[in-house]
């Protein structure tokens, strides 16, 4: 008649281990970065085999790196990845890696400089052309 998932599967199995516990789960509705925005890396990125010039363990971008954030986009429509340009470093394979919200610490406070002229053209209207 079928099978009985009961019998194949024990519910004490953990479903993912160390390692992907820390990329799993839905990101803050809000970017915590900003495009443009100086950030630092927290920890070393090592080729987990996305990277396909460089062997599995290589060290892709060592920890303490600076670099700015070039795009925002999204793996699995829950995971916030940040595109982050890294440079003036020559021992790397590479310049940019896609880094997680945990993996960075802004150096600088983020200016949403199209919010800003934005807000400027609001106030400007405002005082400049009223609805009278």
């Amino acid at each position: 008649m079928g099978v009985n998932h009961k019998d194949i599967v024990d519910a004490n199995t953990p479903l993912h281990d160390s390692v992907t516990a820390g990329r799993s789960g839905k990101d803050e509705d809000k970017p915590k970065f900003g495009i443009g925005q100086k950030v630092k890396l927290l920890k070393e990125i090592v080729n987990d085999g996305t990277y396909p010039h460089a062997p599995i363990g290589t060290q892709l971008m060592p920890a303490g790196a600076i670099g700015y954030i070039k795009s925002m986009g999204e793996f699995l429509q829950v995971i916030r990845v940040y595109e982050v340009h890294f440079l003036g470093l020559l021992d790397v394979p590479v310049e940019i890696v896609g880094c997680r919200e945990h993996e960075l610490e802004a150096m600088e406070d983020y200016r949403d400089e199209v919010e800003e002229e934005l807000e400027f053209m609001r106030k400007h209207r405002e005082k400049y052309y009223s609805k009278d």
